[in-house]
């Protein structure tokens, strides 16, 4: 049986990749990518000639299934995005489940990765933070995340195109409040950028420069509640309730308001019990 390896690879500067993963590209049978012309750049750069097959979103149906064979018949298999760690945003996780599935040995080659590379520069609390990679388009789905990313203490970090930037910035503001906020783009490229300020300023910021490039957000949390502000039991039965009608199951609504008003899922759960009674 082979073995599937999470090769992470540079997000921009070539000089970020490690030796092991330089190593096990060069020692696999075969190597699953995005985009196969963006993967023999990097192959070609490094010297490195092992055959390349295409995994994306359009055709992991047909090619997962294919290369879990592959595995199981004893070969290796690097898997790769386009930049950075497969499996973040991107259909790599998938292959990884269905490999562990077939009890697949699955070993992850750590590399760079755009998010945390934006956190740390962004000058935000890292401490705690919560990856949410693209927001929903539009619609139904991204008002709720944009709802539940509300009452987030956590620093939040999205993915975001070019073209979408402005409208996600207004929607951020609109829905969490003026909060500081930086924009980071072409990560370790040569035009490298991070835009620091208030949402506000990061909007007039990009009026001004169009955006290009794949960008990273990195917004600040929501401030915790204060005691004094500790809501009655009707409240806080009533925001779960609110949850509930959106689709959110009952005890990821407990913990979304638990978190939003700052008090413990105890308390959320003692108020149901009160106004509801027991289920």
């Amino acid at each position: 049986m082979g073995t599937l390896y999470i090769v992470g690879t540079p997000i921009g500067n070539l000089e970020d990749i490690t030796q092991r993963a330089l190593r096990t590209l060069r020692e696999v049978a075969v190597i699953a990518c995005e985009d196969t012309r963006e993967t023999r750049k990097l192959l070609h750069h490094f010297q490195i000639d092992t055959p390349v097959t295409s995994y994306h979103e359009h055709n992991k149906r047909s090619a997962g299934p294919r290369l879990i064979q592959r595995l199981l018949y004893g070969e290796d298999v690097a898997l790769v995005s386009d930049a950075g760690m497969p499996a973040i945003s991107d259909p790599g996780e998938e292959l990884v489940a269905s490999a562990i599935e077939a009890g697949i040995p699955v070993v992850p080659i750590p590399g760079p990765t755009a998010f945390v590379t934006a956190l740390v520069a962004s000058g935000l609390p890292a401490r705690r933070f919560v990856f949410e990679g693209f927001l929903p388009h539009k619609g139904k789905e991204r008002r709720q995340a944009l709802e539940r990313l509300k009452g987030e203490m956590r620093t939040v970090l999205l993915y975001e195109a070019p073209h979408r930037l402005q409208e996600t910035l207004a929607d951020l503001r609109a829905a969490l409040g003026d909060r500081r906020a930086a924009a980071c783009r072409e990560l370790t490229k040569l035009h490298e950028e991070y835009v620091r300020g208030t949402l506000s300023a990061l909007i007039d910021h990009f009026a001004a420069h169009p955006p290009r490039g794949e960008f990273v957000l990195v917004v600040e949390g929501a401030e915790p509640a204060a005691p004094a502000e500790r809501p009655e039991a009707s409240s806080l039965a009533r925001a779960v309730s609110e949850l509930e009608a959106q689709g959110v199951d009952r005890k990821a609504a407990m913990k979304e308001v638990a978190q939003r008003l700052g008090v413990s899922r105890r308390a959320v759960y003692q108020a149901l019990l009160e106004e509801r009674g027991p289920d």
